[in-house]
């Protein structure tokens, strides 16, 4: 039997591609191991997966001053002794690692083992960490065709987006069943990231009053971003996050509203859903979001609201224009097709 070790983490667009290729690596008789942060998001989504997680020590990278800079370098040193030595124990065929910083030791543990590594990059720009790993790397996955000029030539390989089939075998009835809306009115869910957005969920909330009137609201604000003076809202639902629900939410939704992480916003291009993107300013980011969804208006799949010019008038303005336009949307969407991705992903894994 084959071997797999995954990794990746930090945030949940960390692993959710990885969980698109575990069932298809199981389907093929695959063992599958997952090396983590001790205490990180992936972590718990690993282990109510079912799969074998070993927790290792990490430290963040930063490119900024922070006196924790000083420290966790040597977090990092002992989580590639950490990796090196589950990884020795292990003895997978390869390791594929979907990046973050907990991924960099894995990747360096993988490399001084001898084992073939796959990473995949989500952006245009590579994240420091991918950034690191990639001189340790056999081949590099990339999302958006644009990023293969930021990578060596030789290890870059345009594949988009893997997509987890699960999030496309929603029911519409259902959603709207669990969410205890109607097919009255169009359906926008909002989203601001796994962690949520206090600028996003604050304009939707100052706007709250005026969009129930025209639509059904589904609010995945974030942990600890639920506000109780909203709950009962006919037509009003928030959730911190939602886990087993989520395709048959996603089904019911005509609209979404969302930051730019590519994951999200490849699933949406893949269930043909109009989206406005409200992308993370360079202020608080490296700009990866930016190009995200500048990439994506380009090609006519999104409609774009700078964080910088949101506001309650713009974000009510920019909603008018996406629903009177979504047909284009669908139609250009029409054109992309993720069916390929996971295919050739998993033919460079399976010839390891």
């Amino acid at each position: 039997m084959k071997r797999i070790v995954f990794t990746g983490g930090g945030s949940a667009g960390h692993v959710t591609p990885n969980l698109a290729l575990i069932p298809k690596l199981e389907e093929r008789g695959w063992d599958i191991q997952y090396i983590g942060s001790k205490n990180g998001i992936e972590k718990t989504i690993i282990e109510k997966e079912g799969i074998p997680y070993h927790g290792i020590s990490s430290g963040k990278l930063r490119r900024y001053f922070d006196l924790k800079n000083f420290k966790d370098p040597f977090n990092v040193a002992k989580g590639v002794m950490e990796a090196y030595v589950k990884i020795r124990k292990l003895q997978p065929d390869v390791i594929f690692s979907k990046g973050g910083f907990v991924s960099v030791p894995v990747v360096i543990g993988g490399w001084l083992n001898k084992v073939p590594v796959y990473i995949h990059e989500s952006d245009i720009t590579p994240g420091l960490a991918n950034r690191i790993s990639v001189k340790f790397a056999s081949k590099i996955f990339v999302t958006f065709a644009e990023a293969k000029r930021h990578l060596p030539q030789d290890k870059a390989v345009h594949t988009g987006s893997p997509i987890r089939e699960a999030i496309l075998k929603g029911n519409k009835e259902k959603g709207l069943h669990f969410l205890g809306f109607t097919n009255a009115k169009p359906v926008i869910t909002v989203m601001g990231g796994s962690l949520g957005s206090v600028r996003v969920n604050s304009a939707v909330r100052e706007l709250l009053d005026n969009l129930l009137q025209t639509y059904q609201i589904v609010h995945i604000c974030g942990k600890g971003n639920k506000d109780e003076k909203y709950e009962g809202r006919l037509g009003y639902r928030q959730f911190e996050y939602i886990n087993e629900e989520l395709a048959d939410v996603f089904a019911a939704t005509d609209m979404f509203i969302s930051r730019a992480g590519s994951n999200a916003i490849f699933e949406f291009l893949t269930l043909q859903k109009p989206m406005l993107l409200i992308p993370l300013s360079k202020a608080s980011s490296r700009g990866d979001q930016i190009l995200n969804a500048q990439s994506f208006e380009k090609l006519g799949y999104c409609q774009v609201l700078y964080e910088e010019d949101l506001t309650k008038e713009t974000l009510a303005r920019s909603i008018q224009e996406l629903y009177a336009n979504r047909q284009g949307y669908i139609q250009n969407m029409k054109h992309y097709s993720a069916e390929s991705t996971l295919d050739e992903i998993l033919s460079y894994i399976e010839r390891s």
